[in-house]
């Protein structure tokens, strides 16, 4: 499985910014997606996820609220909408998909990763 953000960028506080990812390759083994992200020099935390039928999802405290993961139509992409965007939000966004197990926070438990996309808010 091959997965590929788009979407991130500058924006201020209080802005929506929309990030996509796309999957390829086997797609079909794929249980459950997520968004994590990464501050330099810290670990990487869950954003949220959702199952592959797009009937659950989980968000990190920090999120709730003001992000909304969800499936595309196209089935392969999952994105996340970002509203009322913090200073505290930038980081690099990075798609993970699963193939065993559901809603899970924990980074180990993604075996598909994508590249990363930086989201930077500004004042």
């Amino acid at each position: 499985v091959q997965l590929a953000e788009s979407g991130g960028g500058l924006a201020q506080s209080g802005d929506s910014l929309r990030l996509a990812c796309k999957a390829s390759g086997r797609t079909f083994s794929i249980n459950s997606w997520a968004w994590f992200r990464q501050i330099r020099g810290k670990d990487r935390e869950l954003v949220a996820a959702i199952t592959w039928l797009g009937d659950r999802s989980l968000y990190s405290d920090s999120v709730k609220g003001r992000f909304i993961i969800s499936r595309e139509g196209d089935e392969n992409t999952v994105s996340l909408q970002m509203n009322s965007l913090k200073l505290e939000d930038t980081a690099v966004y990075y798609c993970a998909a699963r193939n065993t197990g559901s809603l899970s926070s924990d980074r180990r438990e993604y075996e598909h990763w994508g590249q990363g996309t930086q989201v930077t808010v500004s004042s």
